[in-house]
């Protein structure tokens, strides 16, 4: 059965792994140890995004999810993540 991707198949679906021409995307509706949007809120910013306000959890909160999710795509991020969260910190202490 092929693939539709329509409003019926985001209302049947919780997470999607999506493969597109500007590079992989993940569409979760519940996150492994964070749990669902509503329990994320706390933990995220707004920001603005290609002409669109978009809420997006902290990096540190970032960093935590891809510790609990454990796949080793998530696990070989942390690193990078990290570095971008000392030289924030590092800035932010300078100012």
């Amino acid at each position: 059965m092929p693939f539709r991707w329509d409003e019926r198949t985001i209302q049947a679906g919780l997470n999607f792994t999506l493969t597109t021409t500007l590079g992989d995307l993940d569409l979760l509706g519940e996150v492994a140890g964070g749990g669902s949007y509503e329990q994320l809120l706390p933990d995220t910013q707004e920001m603005e995004a290609f002409g669109v306000r978009c809420a997006f959890v902290t990096l540190e909160k970032l960093i935590q999810l891809k510790r609990a999710a454990g796949r080793s795509k998530d696990l070989e991020a942390i690193a990078e993540l990290q570095a971008l969260l000392e030289e924030r910190r590092n800035k932010e202490a300078s100012s």
